[in-house]
Order: structure tokens, then C-alpha cells, then sequence
């Protein structure tokens, strides 16, 4: 889990893991100015603080630096703001144990009227359609979403691509896929439910827009290079 400033839902997340599903729950605080370490503890959980703020994309490094120095075979990622339905960690896990698939995304985007009823932005709906389309069209893949923040990868893939290399925003959640699928990763995706309320995190529009030229950059640089530059 990747935290910051989720001291009102980091428990709610939590709980909601199926029993037996997962071995170890590692919590990495990016400086939370909240009690989400305090809780994290109470729950009995392994935490990592970081002594500053390192940004999204760096505290996934070191979650998945940890998870890796444990001897994980399989690594979940997701957002400890309850945005996501963890309780369907075991749809994420089950298809990469059954080596049909490296990397599973749980996606938001079943139908649109789903989407929007969730809570979802219309502007981050449409935004989110467009960048999807997009990166589809580029990456050859036919993927219903690239942005989620529900996310599981096998140790073998994660080894495997230089992640500590790529950017410590909010585009790293893209780099990760695009260095995978450089790198011939299998990528599938299972349903999870829309769930945007006020204590789930979400980056507001300017931030979005730089997101957003972010990934068209690397779209572009991935055309240019085959995906050499995040290999």
C-alpha cells in the first residue's frame, strides 16, 4: 500500500483483504502529516516510512523494492484511500498464479453510466477514455483502462524491468506498463467497482493535464524507440 494522508480509510482497505489471500501487508508512508502510520501500526502491519516526501512513483519503488526483498512471488498494489474494492485482491492474484498473465489491472471502466455513477469525474471519464484509446493504439495492447490504481504483478516481471529508473509522479503508473509491454509482458484486467468520495485520493485537474502530456510524451518516445528507453 502506497500512503499518504490515509488515515481515515487505510483500516476500511485493510479489512476488506480476504483472510489467506495475501502473506504480508507492507505499508509505505510518503510523509503523511495524518495518523495513517499510527493506524498502519495498530493494525499490526509492516511499516516503511519515508523521511520525505518522494512523490506516488516513488513510494510504488519502494513498495515494490520491500515486497520484493521479502521473497514475494506475487506483489498487489492498492491505493489505501478505499477508492478500490480490495476485496476482490484474490481476481488480481489468481490468473497471475495460474501463469495465464504477468500483470493484472483492475479496471474501473466496465460501462460508462457504472463509471459516472461511481462518483468518477466526467472529465476524468472522458479523459481516461481518450488516453486509453490512445495508449491501445500505440502499445498494441485492448486494454478498458490504464490508469487504475489497483494493481498486481509477478516478482518475475518486476525484476525484470528497471522500474527505480522511471519517474517518481503520477506517470509512473504508466511507465511500469509501458517498460512491461516493451518487455512482452501478458497484461489482463478484471471489474472493480467505481468508488470516488471525498477522503479517496485524486489529483486535480492541472495535475491531470501534466499526467495526461506526460503519457503522450512517452507514447511518442515509445513509437520512436520500441520501448528502449524504459526497457
Amino acid at each position: 500500500m502506497p500512503a499518504y494522508n490515509a488515515a481515515k480509510t487505510i483500516k476500511k482497505t485493510y479489512q476488506d483483504i480476504p483472510q489467506g489471500v495475501v502473506d504480508k501487508v507492507i505499508v509505505v508512508d510518503d510523509d503523511s502529516a495524518d495518523d495513517t502510520v499510527k493506524i498502519a501500526k495498530k493494525l499490526k502491519l509492516k511499516v516503511f516510512q519515508h523521511p520525505q516526501n518522494r512523490g506516488y512513483g516513488g513510494n510504488q519503488k519502494t513498495c515494490y523494492t520491500l515486497a520484493l526483498s521479502e521473497g514475494a512471488d506475487i506483489i498487489v498494489m492498492i491505493h489505501p484511500d478505499y477508492q478500490y474494492d480490495s476485496s476482490l485482491t484474490e481476481e488480481l492474484v489468481r490468473p497471475i498464479k495460474n501463469n495465464r498473465f504477468d500483470i493484472m489491472l483492475g479496471s474501473r471502466i466496465r460501462t460508462r453510466e457504472e463509471a459516472l455513477a461511481g462518483g468518477m469525474p466526467a472529465y476524468k471519464y472522458f479523459f481516461n477514455r481518450f488516453l486509453t484509446i490512445l495508449e491501445n493504439i500505440v502499445l498494441g495492447q485492448n486494454l478498458s483502462e490504464y490508469h487504475t490504481g489497483f494493481r498486481a504483478f509477478s516478482a518475475k516481471i518486476l525484476k525484470d524491468i528497471p522500474f527505480h529508473k522511471y519517474s517518481n509522479d503520477f506517470v509512473f503508473d504508466q511507465q511500469i506498463l509501458i517498460g512491461a509491454i516493451a518487455k512482452g509482458a501478458r497484461i489482463g484486467e478484471t471489474p472493480v467497482p467505481v468508488r470516488y468520495f471525498p477522503e479517496a485520493s485524486s489529483i486535480n485537474l492541472k495535475r491531470s493535464i501534466t499526467y495526461g502530456l506526460l503519457i503522450l510524451r512517452d507514447l511518442t518516445l515509445y513509437a520512436l524507440t520500441g520501448g528502449n528507453y524504459l526497457r
